[in-house]
């Protein structure tokens, strides 16, 4: 018989609100590897550890990571996706590896279905669903990106209040004496300055950032590149 791990994990949270017990996830993985002819080696059990950390920083995700680098087994069965990983593309990346080594994942509850990464169309799957978690990734980011547009544009506040400006309330108020450094910065750049020595004559001349500390070239680069100035140039 193929040996394999079993790996179980929940939150605390998880369990007081849906009562996803470890016991409720070991007896499925159990019956799946009756089922399938495979030979439980060992089951880890991860109580109120949350998936945000990384499998290889979890007590029992590195025990199984151990057990799959010392060839112990050439099966990782969970019962879903998320009980092992961050997300798709960690499965992805992770995976990877495995199959070069000849270890194929197993995951019991993907909707209904079961998926096996040992077969061409298990592996299919769990491509599409890398693709469709970089997707998710791509659209938060974009609707991130817009949000910070509007916000500029109508002089919200968003993030750390901005150098040149002062926060009252959500609104963003120009800052007199930071708007004629601003404009400063935009002159110095125009006559040829490089941001090296912008940002060396603003330190020679004390003056501090907007959280007090020393003007460095990025910081230089940010304030020139940043779209909440371009009135100011």
């Amino acid at each position: 018989m193929e040996k394999a791990v079993c790996y179980v994990r929940v939150s605390t949270e998880e369990q007081a609100r849906d009562g996803v017990s470890l016991a409720a996830q070991e007896e499925r993985l159990a019956a799946y590897c009756r089922m399938t002819g495979l030979e439980i080696v060992e089951v880890i059990r991860e109580e109120g550890v949350s998936a945000g950390k990384p499998l290889a920083t979890r007590p029992g995700g590195e025990r199984l990571l151990q057990l799959v680098a010392r060839k112990k087994v050439k099966h990782v069965v969970a019962l879903k996706l998320d009980r092992l990983f961050r997300d798709a593309e960690d499965a992805l990346h992770q995976t990877k590896a495995w199959d070069k080594a000849g270890i194929a994942l197993h995951l019991v509850d993907m909707g209904g279905q079961t998926l096996n990464t040992a077969t061409a169309m298990g592996r299919f799957f769990l491509n599409m669903m890398a693709a469709f978690a970089e997707l998710e990734r791509n659209l938060i980011a974009e609707r991130t990106a817009t949000a910070l547009a509007h916000k500029k544009a109508h002089r919200e506040a968003y993030a750390p209040t901005p150098y040149g400006f002062k926060r009252v309330g959500d609104a963003l108020l120009k800052n007199a004496q930071e708007q004629e450094i601003i404009a400063q910065i935009f002159a110095w750049k125009e006559a040829g300055w490089s941001l090296r020595k912008i940002a060396g004559e603003l330190n020679r001349r004390g003056i501090p950032t907007k959280q007090g500390g020393r003007w460095y070239a990025s910081t230089v680069r940010y304030l020139l590149q940043n779209s909440l100035y371009q009135e100011v140039a």
